[in-house]
């Protein structure tokens, strides 16, 4: 019987993904929110992606979107495009309101 020799292809892997960052405006104390989101938004997509933390990249203007309230306001939730790409890294981009 032949072995199987059929490599596995890893290509791009992109989805649009709601995080919810309601648990960040009531776990954390007031002046650790915006930074506790952030960490919510990478474990959501290492969760997600099967990926590494230390691989998710996120866009700055992600960023800015959480902190655009300041530290204590974040939002409820972020409509975001996460892409993974054959090195493993995963950027995770903001969708632009509809």
């Amino acid at each position: 019987m032949p072995a199987k020799t059929g490599t596995r292809h890893a290509e791009e892997l992109e989805r649009e993904y709601v995080i919810p960052l309601r648990p960040s405006q009531h776990q954390p104390s007031r002046r650790r929110r915006a930074g506790h989101a952030l960490e919510t938004v990478r474990r959501f997509i290492v969760r997600h992606m099967k990926g590494k933390p230390e691989d998710v990249w996120i866009d700055p203007r992600l960023n800015e979107r959480i902190w655009e309230r300041g530290i204590q306001h974040v939002p409820r939730q972020v409509r975001v495009k996460a892409i993974r790409f054959e090195d493993g890294l995963i950027e995770v981009d903001l969708l632009e309101p509809e």
